[in-house]
């Protein structure tokens, strides 16, 4: 409505369905990732990449001193386009190890693992990189030269003492965080020396997370984008908010995340999971690794989450997927140069006439190499008639008992002039490995558990001309993006494994180009290029939307103004909730001895029914009562009121002279009630003081006259098992103060209200309303009723049937047979608006009453000087 003066932002979406929309068109069409990827364990981890030694240069300076305006990429910005902003890569390792060769000079190597390799393709970001240089120098000069050698490939070394390095790095990341995100467990010890031994390394990892937050906070500028990376750095989004609570702080995790009963065993899981929550977005591979850390907050921290993120300390941490790509170009281009080209040559000579299976590792007790390695045993015993036409080419440092397995396979099945199983536990140059990629008939990646494993991207990646089969690990993140095309496996399951390896072998061609097709396809789009402009946007977001979500203290009502604009309007309305607003005080019901069941039902609070009364007589005003509750509740506490009823969030509509109507949409899917009831039945009976209520869209169960601290335990338990169980359904779970409540998706006060407009404006000369008072204790969800009313957007106009309205069809602002529409109802200024929450402290609403007295004072003030004017 163009006379509308109290207008949001419109590059602020209104809605989650906007915002992608607008993600879609800033990504050039590119196609939004359905894909749910991965840890990032790449195989240029067995690559290396060496640069020229660099002489020392002499003192150290600092990257401020050396890039005043900042670290940038050699390509300029074109003229008139705004810088964009930094972006701080924060992780455990350097895209660049430094490698000292004698003291007067250093070399500088890629650093191995798959996340290093999808940072390097960030070629359109501002990034500097912060993180361990590799090696550890302990006096001020060389720390400064070494620090001057890596600037110029804009990276800044943190350096950490190497005793707290090791108990930081190889002892509490590696010994408990990552075989307890991998499902393995927490090592386990016995005495005073474990629990000591325990402590100390969670004390060395909190200080080398600090230290990594002083180097970000001495480079910080306003405005830059700081991207933490990984479990090694849990403790840094946490330390930077303490030091600047404005900075844009997103979290990413590069492997699985697990499932609460795997996490809570962690002892410091709360301190932990606290500190990650300071970020302002949280990224995973996949949803069930995000579906995992939001049901492990629930359940450890009990706060109220959602698929979309996580409620805490009055504040919105965005959680949310983006699948890691490869930065593919790297290797298109390898393939053409004339060094690879003489190693495929080479490498289809030697292997000719054999096919070539081709496994790519680290050792790591969670890629699986005994269990691929007795696949392939098993799968040359079943095939006698393949044994010299395959062999298998396993590039890994190998544990004792795998070199005991490989031996065991060529001491049965070889020959003095031919072997089925290579091993190779050394780096290779990349563009050895590339050759070997280029030219492997199979791909065998099958982890036991992984994040992502890019190994099976980067082989995709290498196959344009060969179109060679993936066999994938279903434990691997890939899994999820890349499961379409490859043929996926269970690595525990060492037959499956072996015929797979046959079926890959025996492929007919046009299925093996398919196949392959479908995989680069999703590689070349879903680059670590999309993948990092995806985080930073959702970012950008996320701080954006959380600061529109929850807005802070509300300060207190101005109530004089409010009279005041309220007597000069010609046209009044009133918002009102119930619970909590409308109802007596829960204080003064004195229900402790009472039957649970029988006291339990809201009842409008016997001040304000003489006063309501007076508010609904006068023509200028309009009340509507928009509540949760059932028809039943608010027929029963309104009926002799000449008001408008919104029961059920607005799904139920009651005009001020008329009969209940419904706005349900006829297309509407409430299977999920049957499978739910149950289980809020469960919660009922085994939690005494509860209840639940069964509504036409939602099921509620509520705790408010139980136990408190044994209601908030139920509650957590719950939402887990709701978590779990309608992940898939088009549902909200909500968790209120002392309620969960599950509802069909898109069912709230904001549309309710809307629906009403809508109803409003159908009048044969419907007035303008130029002022609204709208008070409510509404859950976080339903605070879209606050910013309704902040917007300028067009206003459905729903056509009524009987007692049925039909589905709103929204209207352009003229006329619309004859009538006018909704969107000329509001003539709504910002000093005629008074958005107000009861008894919160954190609310999307620009001011707060204390209380449901402090409603009736309100209420009964606004009824005496009505009837004075």
């Amino acid at each position: 409505m163009s006379d509308n003066k109290y207008t949001a932002s419109s590059s602020v979406p209104s809605d989650r369905t906007e915002k992608l929309l607008r993600d879609t068109e800033s990504s050039q069409g590119s196609k939004a990732s359905s894909s749910e990827a991965s840890d990032t364990k790449s195989a240029s981890e067995i690559s290396e990449l060496k640069l020229p030694s660099m002489k020392r240069l002499g003192p150290g300076i600092s990257l401020a001193e050396k890039y005043p305006e900042g670290a940038s990429s050699s390509k300029k910005l074109k003229e008139g386009m705004a810088p964009r902003p930094r972006l701080l890569v924060v992780a455990n390792r350097l895209p660049f190890s430094a490698v000292g060769i004698s003291n007067n000079s250093w070399s500088l190597e890629i650093s191995s693992g798959g996340p290093v390799t999808s940072l390097l393709g960030l070629k359109e970001f501002e990034a500097v990189y912060f993180g361990w240089a590799g090696m550890h120098v302990t006096d001020e000069a060389g720390q400064k030269e070494l620090t001057e050698a890596l600037i110029e490939k804009r990276c800044i070394p943190v350096f950490i003492d190497e005793e707290i390095f090791h108990q930081y790095y190889n002892g509490y990341c590696n010994n408990t965080l990552r075989p307890l995100f991998h499902y393995l467990g927490i090592p386990q010890g016995d005495g005073p020396a474990k629990t000591k031994s325990y402590q100390s390394q969670f004390d060395a990892y909190k200080e080398a997370n600090r230290i990594f937050s002083n180097a970000v906070i001495k480079h910080y500028k306003e405005g830059d984008v700081v991207w933490c990376h990984d479990y090694h750095l849990m403790f840094l989004p946490k330390y930077l908010k303490e030091h600047n609570s404005q900075i844009k702080v997103g979290w990413f995790l590069h492997t699985p995340f697990p499932s609460s009963e795997a996490h809570r065993s962690l002892p410091s899981r709360s301190e932990l999971l606290n500190a990650l929550l300071s970020a302002d977005l949280v990224g995973f591979h996949t949803f069930d690794y995000a579906r995992h850390f939001v049901g492990t907050c629930i359940r450890i921290l009990g706060v109220e989450g959602s698929p979309e993120g996580i409620e805490y300390q009055g504040r919105f941490i965005r959680v949310a997927v983006f699948p890691i790509g490869i930065y593919s170009d790297r290797f298109f281009e390898a393939l053409e140069t004339p060094e690879v080209r003489e190693c495929i040559k080479e490498f289809t000579d030697k292997f000719s006439g054999r096919k070539v299976i081709l496994g790519v590792d680290r050792l790591d007790m969670v890629k699986g190499i005994p269990e691929k390695i007795l696949a392939f045993e098993k799968f040359l015993e079943d095939n006698k008639d393949q044994r010299k036409e395959v062999i298998l080419l396993q590039i890994a440092k190998l544990a004792s008992r795998v070199h005991m397995l490989v031996g065991r396979i060529n001491g049965k099945f070889g020959t003095l002039t031919n072997v089925p199983l290579i091993h190779l536990d050394q780096p290779l140059k990349f563009h050895t490995l590339c050759a070997l990629y280029a030219v492997a008939d199979v791909a065998l990646v099958t982890p036991l558990r992984d994040g992502m494993n890019l190994v099976s991207y980067e082989y995709v990646a290498c196959q344009k001309s060969k179109n060679g089969v993936l066999v994938l690990s279903e434990f691997a993140g890939a899994a999820q993006s890349l499961g379409a095309g490859a043929i996926l496996v269970n690595p525990w399951n060492i037959e499956e494994l072996a015929s797979s390896i046959g079926r890959a072998l025996n492929m007919e061609d046009d299925e093996r180009k398919k196949r392959h097709q479908y995989n680069f396809q999703h590689v070349i789009t879903h680059t670590s290029q999309e993948w990092a402009e995806a985080f930073v946007r959702e970012l950008d977001d996320a701080v954006i939307g959380a600061q529109q979500r929850i807005k802070g203290v509300p300060t207190a009502l101005p109530v004089t103004d409010a009279i005041e604009h309220y007597l000069q309007s010609n046209n009044r309305l009133l918002v009102l909730g119930f619970n909590a607003v409308l109802t007596e005080p829960v204080d003064s019901l004195n229900r402790r001895g009472e039957d649970p069941i029988g006291g339990l039902e809201l009842r409008l609070n016997p001040d304000l029914k003489n006063t309501l009364m007076e508010l609904c007589s006068d023509p200028k005003t309009t009340i509507v009562v928009l509540s949760g509750s059932n028809k039943l509740v608010l027929d029963g506490n309104f009926c002799q009121y000449k008001m408008w009823l919104a029961a059920e969030n607005g799904i139920f509509l009651r005009s001020a002279t008329g009969e209940w109507m419904t706005s349900i949409p006829e297309h509407l899917n409430m299977d999920w009630i049957d499978c739910i009831k149950p289980v809020f039945e469960y919660f009922a009976k085994r939690t005494p003081r509860s209840y639940f209520e069964f509504r036409n869209t939602s099921l509620v169960w509520n705790y408010k006259y139980a136990d408190a601290k044994f209601g908030r335990v139920q509650a957590i338990d719950l939402l887990q098992h709701l978590c779990t169980g309608l992940s898939n359904a088009f549902v909200d779970v909500i968790q209120g103060s002392s309620s969960v409540e599950v509802r069909a998706l898109g069912v709230t006060k904001g549309t309710g209200i809307r629906h009403i407009l809508g109803e409003l404006a159908g009048n044969s000369d419907p007035t303008q309303i130029d002022y609204v008072l709208c008070i409510g204790h509404f859950l976080g969800k339903d605070e879209d009723l606050y910013t309704y009313f902040e917007q300028e957007h067009p206003v459905e106009t729903p056509r009524t049937t009987g007692n049925r309205m039909s589905e709103p069809r929204l209207q352009n602002s003229g006329s619309v047979s004859g009538k006018k529409t909704a969107c000329n109802v509001l003539d709504l200024k910002k000093e005629n608006y008074f958005p107000c929450t009861v008894d919160r402290t954190r609310s999307s609403a620009r001011y707060f009453l204390e209380s449901s007295s402090d409603v009736v004072s309100l209420l009964k003030a606004l009824a005496a000087a009505s009837s004075l004017s």
